[in-house]
């Protein structure tokens, strides 16, 4: 029988983002921080949103949500991360890696739609301000969000399936700091070329199609705002709105770049790099761009640091 702590021979192995060396100590330890930043960061957002009554609108609705994404997503691929530079040769169980695929890529997809749902609001609000309570009433918001994270499950799953049905009868070294399924389909030993066809359409459906979507209701929001004989509203409809397409760019060009992409085209320092991007380096300056260019969030952070510091002199 097999010792309790050997490796199985159906285990992968991750490779991580840096070997562990006393060089590579600096850049992981900003790892670190930067995911602490994202977790205290998004809590933040989350509690200001929750308790301050004025940001119970449709747009913190889905704010908040964005925030509980980038949390998760964080707390999916980091933890594991630290431990693989920790431990090198640390395994993960084809359950933990088919785990980690499937919620990396719901919380990713839920991100996608939910930024084209949030383009949508704010379409609404600036383009039809009078049907603005009826469109986007409580009970659509739910329908919307419902709609959001029921497709990406569904979408997630699928992908989970498709990418641990194919045999992996070679190396088990996985050259990368996560389960993904590019990185993933390089081990198997057989033909995956009709399921990275898949993949690319299902690019197609949850990167190109929704940021089309987000850039032609920009314009039409643009045009808009222009016309607006009030300096104050243009201000402030161009500030809510640049901080949206900020973070779009910041998503949206990830994911494009690393799951649109060919297959002869990647390269495990690229993938590594541009998946950091998108999961740390953006749940990161998500609540950044939505606090220092959003005057109602920091009117709530101010008031809510006001209550605490009356509290404490109490």
């Amino acid at each position: 029988m097999k010792s309790e702590n050997e490796t199985s021979s159906a285990d992968f192995i991750l490779l991580g983002f840096l070997s562990r060396t006393n060089v590579h100590m600096f850049p992981m330890a900003m790892i670190f921080l930067a995911f602490i930043a994202a977790l205290s960061g998004n809590a933040l957002l989350m509690l200001l949103i929750q308790v301050d009554f004025s940001l119970h609108t449709p747009m913190y609705f889905f704010l908040r949500q964005l925030a509980f994404m980038d949390i998760c997503q964080t707390l999916i691929i980091v933890p594991k991360m630290l431990a693989d530079f920790l431990i090198p040769g640390n395994p993960i169980s084809p359950a933990g890696c088919g785990a980690q695929i499937f919620l990396g890529l719901t919380m990713g997809i839920s991100e996608c739609l939910l930024l084209a749902v949030m383009a949508y609001d704010r379409y609404i609000a600036i383009c039809n301000p009078l049907q603005y309570p009826f469109l986007m009433s409580r009970n659509i918001c739910f329908l919307l969000s419902a709609g959001v994270w029921m497709g990406a499950s569904v979408n997630a799953l699928i992908h989970t399936v498709f990418t641990l049905g194919f045999p992996y009868c070679g190396s088990k070294v996985i050259d990368q700091f996560f389960c993904e399924i590019p990185a993933l389909l390089k081990l198997s030993c057989s033909d995956t070329s009709r399921y990275e066809t898949l993949v690319f359409v299902a690019g197609i459906v949850v990167l190109l199609i929704p940021s089309s979507i987000i850039l032609a209701t920009y314009a039409c929001i643009l045009s808009r705002v222009l016309r607006m004989k009030s300096s104050t509203g243009q201000q402030k409809a161009l500030a809510t709105c640049s901080s949206h397409l900020t973070v779009v760019v910041m998503f949206y060009g990830a994911g494009i770049f690393m799951y649109m992409r060919p297959s002869s085209y990647h390269s495990p320092e690229q993938d590594k790099f541009v998946s950091l991007f998108y999961t740390i380096v953006a749940p990161v300056l998500n609540p950044l761009i939505y606090s220092l260019r959003n005057r109602d969030v920091l009117h709530a952070l101010r008031k809510w640091i006001g209550k605490y510091r009356d509290f404490q002199q109490d």
